[in-house]
């Protein structure tokens, strides 16, 4: 699934692009009984009886207060890590991150070496009212304005990279969808603070031309680095389920130099990963590093900036 020249023009020129139909409803279904398999082993830990529903137990593990996002998503968190830090790298995750109708798609924005950077984190987002005080964090609720270059490290200021977002259901305007300011020339990097999230300040910003982009499970939108964006609330009683995953050319920076990245295209196929156990094994080793190291923050901005005042 290629893109047409016109769609990358369309890309450059506004900074996102929606494309139809790219993740298949197998390869969905396939991500989705490995998720509900690992509520099997999560669930009997958490205290929560196993219904068979997948939402319905997410939705138990939620009102029981447990941390269920970490242990479900695909990346270490920012925070301090620990040598049982829990993250979930599961055959079909990584089949999915290296669907070749995906690849195709990524081919087209950053060019035929294309590298999996660790940047990528799956998102669960429950009903913004059942949210506990506290737990309106990047991932779980609505999603604060940034810019994804401005969310690695400084380092990657010039890697050729994009952001693919998944939907594995349908994201609307209820239950939380992206939305993005396009576009209106060219586009710098815009201050962000420490704020409850990472985000960049309401002053540079034009709330009159921000757009939402709704989307139907399978589809994806392609962000390009630059392009501010946000997420709404999930003002509906049930999840709206997506992948966020970034890809970008193979030898530059990913601005998160201590997780892994691995090779997902390349003309020389010997170097691609193909291999799930082997990417586990890499997140493993990672968190075994970070454990016994100083924390490294993943953000670059402090509450010094001017802006942030």
């Amino acid at each position: 699934m290629a893109l047409t020249k016109t769609q990358v023009e369309t890309f450059h020129r506004r900074g996102y692009l929606v494309v139809k139909d790219v993740l298949s409803p197998d390869r969905r279904a396939t991500v989705m009984a490995e998720y509900d398999g690992l509520l099997d082993t999560l669930c009997p830990r958490w205290g929560i009886p196993r219904t068979g529903n997948f939402f319905a137990d997410l939705r138990a593990a939620h009102l029981a207060g447990v941390d269920w996002f970490q242990p479900l998503d695909i990346s270490l968190p920012g925070e301090e890590i620990t040598a049982a830090t829990p993250f979930h790298a599961g055959p079909a995750v990584f089949d999915m991150m290296t669907d070749p109708a995906l690849l195709d798609v990524v081919e087209g924005i950053v060019g035929p070496e294309i590298t999996s950077t660790p940047i990528q984190h799956v998102r669960i987002k429950p009903p913004a009212r059942q949210l506990a005080p506290g737990e309106a964090r990047a991932h779980v609720g609505g999603t604060a304005w940034h810019q994804d270059r401005g969310v690695a490290h400084a380092e990657a200021d010039e890697t050729t990279m994009v952001t693919v977002w998944i939907a594995m259901t349908d994201a609307t305007e209820e239950n939380g969808c992206l939305i993005v300011q396009p576009f209106d020339g060219p586009q710098g990097m815009l201050p962000h603070c420490p704020l409850r999230q990472t985000a960049i300040p309401d002053s540079f910003l034009d709330a009159d031309r921000a757009v939402a982009l709704p989307v139907k499970a399978g589809d994806i939108l392609l962000l390009h680095p630059m392009i501010p964006h946000a997420s709404l609330d999930n003002t509906t009683e049930g999840f709206r389920w997506s992948f966020d995953l970034r890809y970008q050319t193979t030898g530059q920076p990913t601005g998160r130099a201590h997780f892994p990245d691995f090779i997902a295209r390349s003309a020389d196929r010997s170097k691609e990963l193909r291999d799930a156990r082997a990417w586990r094994e890499s997140w493993v080793a990672a968190r075994i590093a970070c454990a016994g190291g100083p924390h490294v923050p993943i953000h670059r901005w402090t509450s010094a900036s001017p802006n942030c005042a």
